[in-house]
């Protein structure tokens, strides 16, 4: 049997759900699945308001859109992140600012981002990689006292947490996403969470194209009509009602991947105190979501080799970003702010091994192939 990197995970009553959605002949977005969905995101959250979307993609596009971007305008983000963090910024004809990251998590290094800030600098993207939390605190403080807009891409963040609070609750804004390959999915999907409420409005006439028919629908006008600019950002209702079956088993969900991360976590122990490899790194004030299990290996040589060798004994590993600023794309619509030297370091060396719910049954057989593999290569 191969072992693939990831394996979406059924509850056992999406397709149950998605009947549901049938028979209760609405399948367009917005329904009653929908409704579901976001109560469970304002409960878990407490956010002000959750808006499903067809992406996380989606999801930063609409909060770019509700920071007032104007081309020109400056984003500081980190630049290990997925490209729709920056996409979000260039579609909007802004600038985004690259900084570094820190050496431990992975995450941007708030000590670099106030030598970022230029008088146009607007807002301030930031990416809770793995599932752990930036420091929060600090870029909070610092948001502020620019008066920055902050976002959260907490692509990454459900059910995780940072100083006991959940991520996706800090920024004025922030996105989730429920691909298949996160935590909780729907295969496509994602969500707005907004926590200013003098936001919510506006973020309703944006996902519905730029009109106000959710004021429409609640009997606030008696018709709709575009009032914003705006796109279709709502996902079907069959995506919703997968989705619900997925948030009623958030909790069973977590727990088991968290057991995969911490057998994970002990049996790579020795390896880093020999010097093989590095473990992820989780900060006493970050309560994290298993969202995956990296190595940092040696070199980029090694890295390679190690995935090669476990691909040729049927396990796939995969590496993860490669670097926005270095990116062709990167370098045309974006700028660095200093060196950005711990980004290209761990964009090189990172490996990520399966991770999936049901991979309990496999775990020992990976554990033993990347041991070996990484005695004989590191």
């Amino acid at each position: 049997m191969r072992i693939p990197f990831n394996k979406p995970y059924m509850t056992g009553r999406e397709l149950e759900r998605i009947e549901q959605a049938y028979r209760n002949a609405h399948l367009s977005g917005d329904g009653k699945f929908t409704a579901q969905c976001h109560a469970w995101l304002e409960r878990s959250v407490g956010c002000a308001r959750a808006l499903l979307t067809h992406s996380c993609t989606g999801a930063l596009e609409m909060a770019a859109i509700l920071a007032d971007l104007k081309p020109g305008d400056e984003v500081i983000m980190p630049s290990f992140t997925f490209v729709s963090t920056a996409n979000a910024v260039v579609l909007r004809g802004a600038v985004p600012v690259f900084v570094d990251i820190r050496p431990d998590t992975l995450n941007i290094d708030e000590r670099l981002i106030e030598a970022a800030i230029t008088a146009r600098t607007r807002a301030l993207f930031v990416v809770h990689y793995a599932g752990v939390a930036c420091e929060m605190d600090v870029i909070g403080a610092i948001a502020g006292r620019h008066r920055l807009l902050l976002v959260e891409d907490a692509a990454q963040g459900i059910m995780a947490r940072y100083r006991g609070r959940p991520l996706g609750s800090f920024g004025q804004l922030a996105a989730v996403s429920f691909h298949e390959t996160k935590n909780i999915i729907s295969g496509e999907g994602g969500a707005l969470l907004v926590n200013d409420p003098q936001l919510v409005e506006r973020a309703e006439i944006v996902r519905e194209k730029g009109t106000n028919r959710s004021r429409f629908l609640r009997g606030q006008v008696d018709k709709y009509t575009w009032v914003d600019v705006g796109s279709s950002f709502l996902p079907s209702e069959i995506i919703a009602a997968f989705l619900f079956a997925q948030t009623e088993q958030a909790e069973a969900i977590t727990a088991r991947r968290l057991g995969v991360w911490r057998r994970y976590h002990a049996a790579f122990a020795e390896t880093e105190r020999a010097g093989r490899a590095r473990r992820p790194v989780v900060p006493a004030e970050c309560e994290h979501n298993a969202h995956m299990y990296y190595l940092l290996l040696p070199t980029v040589k090694s890295r390679s080799a190690f995935i090669a060798r476990m691909e040729a004994q049927d396990v796939n590993c995969v590496f993860h970003y490669v670097p926005l600023h270095s990116s062709p794309a990167g370098r045309r619509y974006g700028r660095t702010s200093g060196a950005l030297a711990v980004t290209d370091d761990a964009s090189a060396r990172l490996v990520r091994l399966p991770f999936w719910v049901g991979l309990e049954e496999h775990l020992d057989f990976v554990i033993e192939r990347a041991l070996d593999a990484i005695l004989e290569l590191c």
